[in-house]
């Protein structure tokens, strides 16, 4: 698809978010639309992600469905329901509404009170995450220390590909965020260690590739190096505390 075809496409998004902005979510004061179509990145099965906000709604929902041939993830909320997430988001590494909300385009109504939400989401992003401290630094540190230890040993190929894939996302998670920067599931871990590294997101495919054909060396090393610049393995003296409420009678 070339530059051409791909900015039709973003046109045509645009149009049918418009549409349904006004008819599905009739009272919306706004909505942000965001995705890979919108970036000029998307493919034919790409979908449109689209973040609406009601002045006040009893609770948030999301929703999917099919628009004019597009795939539509739908994010419905009030400006108290956007700020949560926008925060839970944060809190946990994985930016994702903010993303949505920062680098969408604004239709609707109330476009000064999206464009202030929208200026937020982007101070949040351009700070980037919080230090890795606390019991999820812990965690982090753990799983990543248990997985490549289960690498280790002499296993069915099977098992070591399920592994190394697990292991690829809590790796790379604790790359991202020792490094200051923000962590990403699916198909954004490796762009964003790309974008923060580019020898060392070309070392981790190669090692991760070597590792699910069944050669781990390179991998296990690779998390090696890293848990070295955290202290090393974390495995002895490691608690993790249920919450108070995980009790049920029976």
């Amino acid at each position: 698809m070339d530059d051409i075809q791909k900015h039709h496409l973003a046109e045509r998004a645009l149009a049918a978010a418009c549409s349904c902005v006004a008819s599905r979510y009739a009272g919306a004061a706004f909505a942000y639309v965001s995705g890979s179509i919108m970036r000029g990145e998307g493919t034919a099965f790409s979908d449109i992600d689209l973040v609406v906000v009601f002045p006040s709604l009893k609770r948030a929902w999301r929703e999917s469905f099919t628009l004019e041939g597009f795939p539509v993830e739908a994010f419905v909320h009030d400006p108290q329901t956007l700020a949560h997430y926008l925060h839970a988001d944060a809190d946990s590494g994985y930016p994702i509404m903010a993303n949505m909300v920062a680098t969408g385009s604004i239709v609707g109504q109330d476009i000064e009170r999206a464009r202030a939400i929208q200026a937020k989401a982007a101070g949040m992003l351009a700070a980037g995450p919080e230090p890795l401290a606390g019991p999820a630094y812990d965690v982090l540190r753990y799983h990543v220390t248990d997985l490549a230890d289960d690498l280790r040993g002499q296993r069915p190929p099977e098992e070591i590909a399920a592994i190394s894939a697990h292991l690829y996302q809590k790796l790379g998670d604790l790359i991202l965020l020792g490094r200051g920067t923000w962590a990403g599931r699916g198909k954004w871990a490796p762009r964003l260690m790309r974008k923060l590294d580019a020898q060392l997101a070309a070392e981790f495919e190669a090692a991760f590739r070597l590792a699910a054909a069944g050669d781990c060396a390179r991998f296990l090393a690779l998390a090696d190096r890293e848990l070295a610049l955290h202290g090393g393995r974390y495995f002895d003296g490691f608690r993790q505390e249920a919450p108070v409420e995980a009790r049920r009678v029976e």
